[in-house]
């Protein structure tokens, strides 16, 4: 019989193309995925990958396993998310996700203060770019920048998120006034085109306080969600009174519908989104300071 842990091996492995990434997700060494790929070959007397000079490539053979694969890793993560979902103690470990920034400078306060309140619970943050599968167990608490979640992920959504155009206090605005944007829009975008039709893209970044520092520095100004420079609230940096639409975006916290009966799962979720509710003034650039 063929142990889980081989197939999570060959899973990431065939998903990712290369060794290296697949034991940085599966927290383990080169040599250990590499090893236990070459165990579950021998064990079977079949090739499951090709070598070759970009990573490893699934042979005919994984190709005609794989969909049985992520069927075994779907029905252990049913049963993993069942198990707890029937726990009923205030304890244990949750791995809660969220964007960097909303835990940079909204929220750890709070979670220095839901750790007094239950010393029994460890939290894991999970804070790096990217959104986790909550159905893999990934996460079980989201706060997540979304229009709209997942059907089987339960919660509520906070707010829309607003964003306003801010600028270095000292930054003459006009049509000409340099922009920053993200690294992705290789075009001005829309705000561009409508506030600042003459301007020239002074920085791209790929990072959300990076930005906010580039227009500190009075590089150019940008379009950012009102919470980051709102809560930073230095003085050289001002929101331009010009009038952006609420995005379509909301702040959502949210769950796994399997672990609605978790206590610490349904504790830490309640106790993030009343936090969240006391900033909706924040998210909604209620609190900004203009120029």
């Amino acid at each position: 019989m063929i142990n889980w842990d081989d197939i999570k091996y060959f899973l990431e492995v065939a998903r990712s193309g290369n060794i290296t990434a697949a034991a940085k997700k599966l927290g383990v060494n080169h040599s250990t995925v590499s090893r236990r790929i070459q165990a579950l070959e021998e064990q079977n007397g079949v090739r499951l990958f090709e070598r070759i000079p970009t990573g490893y490539e699934m042979t005919e053979a994984a190709s005609n396993i794989y969909e049985y694969a992520l069927e075994i890793e779907a029905r252990n993560h049913d049963i993993a998310r069942g198990l707890v979902g029937q726990d009923s103690r205030l304890q244990g470990d949750i791995n809660v996700t969220m964007p960097h920034d909303l835990l940079d400078y909204c929220l750890m306060e709070e979670v220095k203060r839901f750790k007094v309140q239950h010393p029994l619970i460890r939290l894991n943050l999970v804070v790096a770019k990217g959104v986790k599968n909550l159905a893999a167990r990934e996460a079980d608490v989201a706060i997540r920048l979304t229009p709209n979640p997942p059907d089987y992920l339960i919660g509520k959504e906070i707010t829309k998120i607003q964003h306003g155009i801010y600028a270095n206090k000292h930054l003459e605005i006009n049509s000409h006034t340099p922009v920053i944007v993200w690294c992705d829009e290789t075009n001005p975008p829309s705000w561009v085109q409508e506030q600042f039709p003459n301007a020239e893209i002074a920085l791209r970044v790929d990072d959300l306080y990076s930005m906010y520092a580039a227009v500190k520095a009075g590089i150019g100004v940008a379009k950012m969600p009102c919470y980051v420079p709102d809560t930073i609230a230095d003085d050289e940096v001002r929101r331009v009174a010009i009038d952006i639409p609420p995005s379509s975006w909301g702040i959502w916290i949210l769950s796994h519908i399997d672990l609605r009966h978790t206590a610490r799962v349904r504790e830490c979720r309640l106790f993030l989104g009343q936090c969240l509710e006391v900033r909706k003034a924040l998210f909604e650039g209620r609190d900004s300071a203009y120029k």
